[in-house]
């Protein structure tokens, strides 16, 4: 477990986990893992924390392959219920990152969020879905159609944003237009052509929209389910402030983690009102961006 012990003990510290680890082989075992990951954090005095995309599973978008359709389940299905009452339980605010089964046949990369009361506040679909090399997702999932939703926490209000929808500026900006003071974008990336986009689109999102991005990254190489055809998740989960400096070191990129940064939330109102980037935003003049 890596830990940033550099919280000043003001009321606007938050303390956030992200977890990295690859997949075990089998679900049992990863909800397991998840949930020392979270009782982990907690014990070390986190109030938030957000899983990987597709936390309890491979990251199937590998292949094109129906039977991982039998890892959906609904957004208040059974594991959700098991990570809202531990959630209850630790007194943390959770980021789950699901598949989703909204009706038989009609599925969604999503991401529920679960107060620190345990109350499920809502969720996240990822909009923007690719058909890339080894990331044959529309093959999974519909696009997402909910929004940008923020959801009011015990920490402050939460945006989410979903590994490949991190390329989209537009999105980033609408989580901070809604008042998210905290992005968690929670990946499945690998080696080729992220890496460089890795390193500078959360701290270009961060600065440019002024809060903090917490983004897991899914971490080393799941041949046990794919054998040749896997790929080496290279980790480095990170924490961005609103300046686009990292918080304390990223992540292992190679081993499983839990990474825990205390995040001053003060900085917010610092950074923007340096900046007015909101102020100086011209909506009216960005006639392209909304069309089709």
């Amino acid at each position: 477990m890596s830990t940033d012990p550099s919280s000043t003990g003001t009321a606007n510290i938050v303390r956030a986990a992200i977890t990295q680890t690859t997949w075990t082989g089998d679900i049992d075992s990863m909800l397991d893992k998840h949930e020392k990951f979270a009782r982990d954090a907690a014990a070390a005095g986190a109030q938030v924390i957000c899983f990987q995309e597709l936390f309890y599973g491979p990251y199937f978008g590998i292949t094109e392959d129906a039977k991982y359709y039998d890892y959906a389940e609904p957004a208040d299905g059974p594991i959700v219920q098991r990570f809202a009452k531990l959630a209850k339980e630790l007194n943390l605010v959770m980021v789950l990152p699901i598949y989703e089964e909204e009706q038989p046949g009609v599925y969604y990369n999503t991401a529920v969020v679960v107060d620190a009361d345990g109350t499920i506040l809502g969720k996240y679909r990822k909009h923007h879905i690719p058909h890339l090399d080894k990331f044959w997702e529309k093959f999974y999932f519909r696009p997402g159609n909910l929004g940008y939703p923020v959801f009011n926490t015990a920490v402050g209000p939460i945006g989410v944003y979903i590994c490949y929808d991190r390329h989209f500026p537009e999105g980033w900006r609408e989580l901070g237009l809604n008042g998210a003071q905290i992005v968690f974008n929670p990946n499945a990336t690998k080696p080729g052509l992220s890496n460089r986009l890795w390193e500078i689109e959360q701290p270009a999102a961060a600065a440019a929209n002024g809060y903090f991005v917490a983004a897991p990254n899914r971490v080393g190489r799941e041949d046990n389910e794919y054998g040749d055809l896997a790929v080496t998740f290279y980790g480095t989960s990170q924490f961005v402030d609103p300046q686009g400096n990292y918080v304390g070191e990223l992540g292992s990129g190679v081993d499983e983690e839990v990474v825990i940064r205390d995040l001053d939330l003060g900085m917010i109102r610092q950074v923007r009102n340096n900046w007015q980037f909101y102020r100086d935003r011209r909506p009216e003049s960005y006639t392209s961006i909304p069309k089709p």
